[in-house]
């Protein structure tokens, strides 16, 4: 992860950093990403922590979050770019979860650096790089 660059953080991240025994790792990370209004993410991640949260707490949570958060937009290029990813992918032997594919499509698009800790996202960023080197 880049210093000091808005940084589209992820679904695996974000629960890590949430969870009580999460990593304390990525925990710090987030933590100084939000002190310096460089967190961000996309509709995709916003929904699937939608979909997981439980309780008025978790809720309460969330919802403070979307207030500090950089929201990506998901454009028709972003879309575009995921189509192309899954392809990369699919020609190289590998089909991975469609969400991730837009995730890694957004974070690319905008330029922005992608906090994970999903090894989808190393396969699709290494897809990525060595088809778009040729």
């Amino acid at each position: 992860m880049e210093q000091n660059k808005v940084t589209l953080i992820d679904t695996s991240s974000w629960i890590e950093a949430l969870r009580t025994e999460g990593r304390v790792d990525i925990r710090e990370r987030l933590k100084l990403l939000l002190v310096d209004s460089l967190a961000a993410w996309c509709d995709m991640v916003a929904v699937e922590l939608w979909n997981g949260v439980r309780g008025d707490y978790e809720k309460k949570q969330l919802a403070e979050l979307e207030k500090e958060i950089i929201c990506l937009p998901t454009t028709d290029e972003v879309w575009y770019g995921a189509r192309n990813l899954a392809q990369k992918c699919r020609n190289t032997g590998y089909t991975v979860p469609s969400a991730d594919l837009v995730i890694a499509s957004c974070a690319l698009f905008h330029g922005v650096a992608l906090e994970h800790c999903d090894a989808h996202f190393d396969l699709i960023l290494k897809i990525h790089k060595k088809v778009s080197s040729k």
